[in-house]
């Protein structure tokens, strides 16, 4: 298949009609530089110095070969393993470019230029000329980083095609006033680019004069001269001279058409307008005609305000442009970011006090640009002297971002005023378009805008008007510097979805596969731009059902072929590349890696071990990320990203990254997640037997936990992301990460009511040590299912699990984890009123614990668990005595969670024994360690103890408040115990309904 290239503007590359994405800055760098020399070999030496200059790293001469091995996967994915190259060589102490003429813009336009110096005719020469200029879509590989596109190489280009845009202005002047204005165009460009080039400045000067424009090459001459002698201290050379004296003495042969040489475009004196002619004989509107009637919507004092700005300016207009797209007929939803969007204005009959700025933000294809015109549409009634949209490009697939100066020249040309009246220069041009809007209600709409400094010089000076700018990036200097009020677009509801189909494929069609049309908007991820090619695909394929398309979207999950349309705009592919690409590398780099990521967000720290690199050095990039809407900062320091973009970053790393990088990747983040849970469930039950691990490997960064808090809240923060460790290891991993990561988040679940998640996790995880064949792994997942097997009354289950734990913890010598299925064991009989079955247990359990040389444990925990056992069969004293042992066990050991236990079983016994003051002082002593180690579930639970005690003292109002305060915290953590305090609420007679009845 047709491989075709494009370096003349940014880098890109096509297979068949498929552009190619061509991986991390550095590696788009090294491709380019290889076409710069198409055909010729580039050495090493030239490739290290291209790309890292003065400071190469050590390792860089074994990224160049990576990039290499990754652009030859690139392109030629259908070449055999092994198989040498037919297009990227090795030889000469380099690599070699294979490209055909025909396939590289470069060589086509080199050719191009080649004929035209063959051509001996000036009309056919010039047209050869433009048509090689038109290859051009911005500087030589652009898009690159900037030090990188300073090298030689590039900078030759941009030289080559300044020597064009000469050689064909030269041409043009002698082939007529027709080529020579489409030479003007880009030899505005050019000139723009190049303020300082005499040469250039000077054809500029003639083209100008030659085509009808006399008056504005006077102007730049004017603008040069000044620009020579402030820049550079020094007088017109010959050709700028000779250029003007040319115009000025009638030797350069006008060729403007009749139409065009009006007064001002012939006068050669005065043309800066100080001789007044330009406004002095009433045709610009002094007398205030155009502002005094009301005729413009605007009363007297905005005209005469406009008036006297188009004196001072000479850029008389009484023109309203109506510049905004066609609003989408099939607009959709987003009734909130609407109504955040329409308080900025004041009510209608009220002027706009203020220049009044709208900052809209998001990730790509999330829609901004839609809401932003559907919004601008519906108060373009309220700007009567019209509404402006330029789309900036700033994220544009070729690169050809629109300057603010072109995007000002538009404008003017918008309100029609005159080539001669505009200055030249970007600050004089902003000054002159501000002037315009003064006194005038205009709405502008800054469409894709890079960052702040792209739109400020595009800002009105003056109240009334309204200015709407959209941007992939986060505008934060808009909003600090001017006042902007900022808008960051969110994927669809899924209701805004549903009727994003039906607006498309028809209500009837989306309301007969209910469940098809959920599945596509799932996969989908509410993402406007997935939902939009997906309609088109499916509307025009009106015999296919919904959940065939919902089947080919779940087929494809981990790229984006689904998403793939006709055009790059309809493309999420592409749309996503253009953020992407802007990227410096190490972002780039760490965007690719975070595809790696198993859960929906994730720390700094965790990204920083993704990297192998410090948390300082990551949080500036995930900053960047953050910017450019590839990741979102859901709360501080914890990044997300949409699906799709997840996916379209897992493509990029197949592409760019190797196999071995990306395993150490995931191999640090797994460590960073295994130990920290492994600090945080440490910090709070400190006396639990727990596994043990081997270090970390060098790279994995492992948050602060200070204290039993902040372990806490870790865990929670990152619950779904250790399950989705535990399950993404046991399947696609080696399994020990697994089992490990289980075992020792157990007892969170655990606390937290968390059974069915516990369920999946350890099941996943005995699979995981099966087929390891690792024994102790096992064991623990054995022992783990067996309890949660109990927890949901699934007692074959259980006894069978706990059998088998008990049977391997034999085999591997294991005593402590042997008594760890014991009191799991006691606990289930208990459970069931086996009491004298579960003493059995609990004995066999400190029998293990004191041969494994863990006394503390049999000494307070066993001795509190079975304190608890003797209230359970009303041998209260014995669980007074027993709960004694444990709390003075505790304190001994430090253990306040322990010592909470212990209390909260003391106080149980005293309720008991109907002494319900005591009770209650040993329920306040659990409460208040319980809720110092943000034990939330136990200090629910002691909670409903303290209230039992209440309503047994009948106290139905304290009774009330303990169990509604537990209810509270078990319905924050969604804990199954919730419906048992209900219960007990609805049974209590007391004033005030229960807010969660």
């Amino acid at each position: 298949m047709r491989t075709r290239f494009a370096v003349l503007g940014p880098v890109r590359a096509w297979r068949g009609g498929t552009e190619l994405v061509l991986g991390p800055p550095k590696q788009r760098a090294l491709l380019a530089l290889l076409l710069t020399e198409a055909g010729h070999p580039v050495t090493v030496h030239e490739i290290v110095d291209a790309l890292w200059g003065q400071d190469p790293p050590d390792t860089a001469v074994n990224i160049v070969q990576r990039h290499i091995g990754a652009l030859r996967r690139l392109l030629e994915p259908d070449l055999p393993a092994g198989s040498e190259s037919r297009r990227l060589l090795r030889g000469s102490g380099g690599y070699r470019l294979e490209v055909a003429a025909d396939d590289l813009d470069l060589l086509h336009f080199r050719a191009l230029r080649q004929r035209a110096a063959q051509a001996g005719e000036p009309v056919a020469a010039t047209e050869l000329l433009i048509e090689a200029l038109a290859l051009w879509r911005g500087p030589a590989a652009s898009g690159i980083a900037a030090a990188v596109r300073s090298h030689p190489a590039f900078t030759a280009l941009d030289d080559e095609h300044l020597a064009t845009v000469k050689e064909a202005a030269e041409l043009a002047l002698e082939a007529g006033p027709g080529l020579g204005a489409r030479v003007l165009v880009t030899l505005r460009q050019a000139a723009a680019q190049h303020a300082l080039d005499e040469g250039l400045q000077a054809r500029l000067i003639l083209m100008l004069a030659a085509t009808g424009h006399q008056a504005e090459a006077l102007d730049v001459h004017r603008t040069v001269r000044t620009r020579l002698a402030d820049e550079l201290g020094v007088q017109p050379g010959p050709e700028l001279q000779t250029a003007i004296q040319r115009i000025l003495g009638g030797t350069l042969a006008l060729r403007a058409p009749a139409a065009a040489r009006t007064p001002e475009s012939t006068r050669t004196t005065g043309s800066d307008g100080s001789d007044g002619s330009d406004g002095s004989d009433g045709s610009d509107g002094s007398d205030g005609s155009d502002g005094s009637d009301g005729s413009d919507g605007s009363d007297g004092s905005d005209g005469t305000a406009r008036t006297r700005a188009e004196a001072r300016t000479g850029a008389r207009t009484t023109v309203r442009p109506a510049q905004l797209p066609a609003d989408l007929p099939a607009f959709t939803g987003r009734h909130t970011d609407l109504a955040r969007i329409q308080r900025l204005l004041p009510a209608p009959g009220e002027p706009v006090p203020a220049v009044v700025i709208s900052a809209i933000g998001g990730m790509a294809g999330v829609g901004k640009t839609t809401l932003a015109v559907h919004w601008a549409h519906s108060v373009a009634d309220r700007f009567p002297d019209g509404q402006l949209y330029v789309n900036l490009r700033g994220f544009h697939p070729t690169g050809s971002v629109m300057s603010a100066a072109e995007a000002i020249r538009s404008f003017l040309d918008a309100f029609e005023v005159p080539a001669q009246r505009v200055p030249a220069g970007l600050d004089a041009q902003a000054a002159l378009y501000r002037s315009l809007l003064a006194g005038r209600r205009v709405l502008i709409v800054l469409d894709n805008a890079r960052d702040t400094e792209h739109v400020r010089p595009l800002l009105p000076g003056g109240p009334g008007c309204l200015v709407v700018v959209t941007s992939r990036n986060q505008l934060y200097g808009l909003v600090a510097g001017e006042g902007a009020h900022s808008l960051t677009l969110d994927v669809l509801s899924h209701e805004d979805s549903r009727e994003f189909l039906c607006r498309r494929l028809g209500a009837e069609r989306v309301a007969r596969e209910p469940d098809a049309v959920a599945q596509i908007i799932a996969l989908c991820g509410r993402l406007p731009l997935a939902l939009a090619v997906v309609s088109a695909r499916t509307a025009v394929h009106p015999g296919f059902s919904l959940a065939a398309i919902a089947a080919e979207l779940r087929d494809s999950q981990d790229s984006l072929d689904a998403f793939a349309g006709e055009a790059p705009a309809a493309d999420a592919r592409s749309a996503f590349s253009w953020s992407y690409q802007l990227l410096t590398d190490e972002a780039a780099r760490l965007f690719r890696l975070l595809s790696l990521h198993p859960g929906p967000d994730c720390s700094a720290a965790a990204a920083a071990s993704l990297a192998g690199q410090h948390t300082g050095h990551v949080r500036p990039l995930l900053a960047e990320l953050v910017r450019a809407h590839l990741l979102f900062e859901p709360v501080p320091g914890r990044y997300g990203s949409h699906e799709l973009l997840r996916a379209y970053a897992g493509e990029l790393s197949r592409a760019t990254d190797n196999a071995e990088e990306l395993e150490a990747a995931r191999c640090r983040m797994l460590d960073h997640y295994l130990h920290t849970t492994h600090m945080a469930d440490r910090a709070l039950a400190p006396s639990r037997d727990r596994i043990g691990l081997r270090p970390h490997l060098p790279g994995v960064t492992l948050p602060r936990l200070p204290d039993q808090a902040a372990a806490a809240d870790w865990l929670e923060s990152n619950r779904s992301v250790l399950l989705a460790v535990i399950e993404q290891d046991a399947r696609h991993g080696s399994g020990e990460y697994s089992w490990q990561s289980a075992a020792t988040l157990e007892l969170y679940l655990d606390r937290n009511g968390r059974w069915q998640e516990q369920l999946v996790a350890q099941t996943a995880a005995l699979g995981a040590a099966q087929r390891l064949g690792h024994i102790r792994g096992q064991a623990h997942g054995h022992r783990a299912l067996g309890f949660v097997s109990g927890r949901l009354e699934r007692w074959d289950e259980a006894d069978a699990h706990l059998a088998r734990a008990m049977e391997l913890f034999g085999e591997t010598g294991d005593r402590a984890g042997h008594g760890g299925a014991h009191r799991y064991a006691a606990f289930l009989a208990n459970r069931r009123g086996r009491h004298e079955e579960a003493l059995g247990h609990y004995a066999q359990a400190s029998t293990l614990y004191h041969a494994a040389g863990q006394h503390h444990i049999a000494e307070g925990n066993i001795a509190n668990e079975v304190g608890w056992t003797h209230i359970l069969t009303g041998k209260y004293q014995d669980a007074l005595d027993q709960c004694g042992r444990a709390l003075s066990a505790h304190q001994r050991a430090g253990d306040r969670n322990g010592e909470a236990a212990a209390w909260d079983s003391l106080g149980y016994a005293h309720h008991h024994l109907h002494e319900h003051d005591r009770a209650l002082t040993c329920y306040g002593h659990a409460l208040r360690l319980y809720r110092e180690i943000r034990d939330h579930y136990l200090e629910a639970d002691t909670l409903v103890h303290m209230g039992d005690t209440h309503h047994a003292a009948r106290d139905g109002a304290r009774a009330a408040l303990a169990w509604r305060e537990a209810l509270d915290i078990l319905t924050r953590i969604d804990h199954p115990d919730a419906a048992h305090v209900r219960g007990r609420l609805k049974d209590v007679a007391v004033p005030g309904p229960s807010p969660h009845g």
